[in-house]
């Protein structure tokens, strides 16, 4: 079956920058847009969990896309994040992507209510319906408590437009059976620490939040092993990246660490939506540490030819 949409490269699901008392700020948000393309990322995801949907209200979710889309132009392909707890929520979120030019949609599971494969099915054929744009899936049993499992997967794949899939469970038995059995499913990956071997797979993809202040470092690992296949080169630049994994993962504060990354970018982007709390001074100078020895290992080992 040929795809209708081909995800490849490094997807950046975008942060969503405030000002100290909540408001989104535009002007740092459009920064954080041109600095991505600027370095070399390959599409941007509005509207995901490292965006802080859950924080936001749909029509707030709807105009922070409509802004990122605006400012990104036809640069990149750009994706619309359509997960929510309400079917009727996300079909809102797929047609005003419809509406503002998106590439294709962003569709997770509906987090809490724990449907079974079918009923998960049907939802996300329902969302399709709607929208008809190519669709990424965006498989998180850790956040939304349900696994998107061969049944799913067998009722989505009616529909050609469920032509890629985010990847997250951590399970490397579902790489192996994402890659052998769901082959007209593009395989992308969503653990960060496995993203050499996902590529080993043959994922053409990765949706990393890191690539939001390390876009370059994150395109020199997928380059290296998609673009090159020197697994050799791809090895030691994830090496270098490992410490950097275990600072996002560590202590529940991904989107934190993430916003402060961005920030010693030059953008401020550090302040969070409650209920989380920002970096204290010890992990920021551990991120700073962190991203000081990354940066300068990788680009050494791209000096090195």
């Amino acid at each position: 079956m040929t795809p209708i949409f081909r995800f490849e490269g490094i997807y950046t699901p975008v942060v969503t920058p405030y000002h100290a008392d909540g408001a989104v700020n535009w002007e740092a948000l459009a920064d954080v847009v041109d600095y991505l393309v600027e370095n070399g990322v390959h599409g941007l995801i509005s509207g995901g969990s490292t965006g802080e949907n859950y924080a936001q209200t749909v029509a707030e979710r709807l105009e922070i896309a409509r802004f990122t889309k605006d400012r990104l132009g036809t640069r990149l392909p750009f994706v619309m994040g359509t997960g929510a707890m309400l079917t009727g929520d996300s079909i809102a979120l797929a047609l005003g992507g419809r509406e503002m030019g998106a590439d294709a949609i962003l569709l997770a599971s509906p987090p809490y209510a724990v449907p079974t494969d079918r009923e998960n099915a049907l939802n996300a054929l329902a969302i399709d319906k709607a929208a008809n744009l190519p669709v990424m899936l965006y498989n998180y049993p850790g956040r939304t408590g349900t696994m998107m499992g061969e049944d799913f997967l067998d009722r989505v794949g009616r529909s050609r437009n469920f032509c890629g899939i985010k990847e997250s469970s951590g399970d490397i038995n579902r790489v192996h059976l994402l890659a052998r059995e769901y082959p007209h499913i593009a395989l992308g990956c969503g653990m960060d620490d496995q993203a050499l071997e996902f590529f080993a797979w043959g994922a053409p993809f990765w949706v990393c939040g890191g690539s939001n202040f390390l876009p370059r470092e994150h395109v020199a690992l997928y380059d290296a092993c998609r673009r090159d296949g020197d697994f050799a080169r791809g090895r030691r630049i994830m090496s270098a990246m490992l410490p950097l994994m275990r600072v996002l993962e560590q202590g529940g504060k991904f989107i934190q660490t993430i916003k402060y990354g961005v920030t010693l970018n030059g953008i401020p982007a550090e302040a969070v939506r409650a209920p989380l709390k920002g970096l204290n001074k010890d992990d920021k100078r551990v991120l700073e540490q962190v991203v000081g020895v990354l940066t300068r290992t990788v680009a050494g080992i791209q000096a090195e030819g």
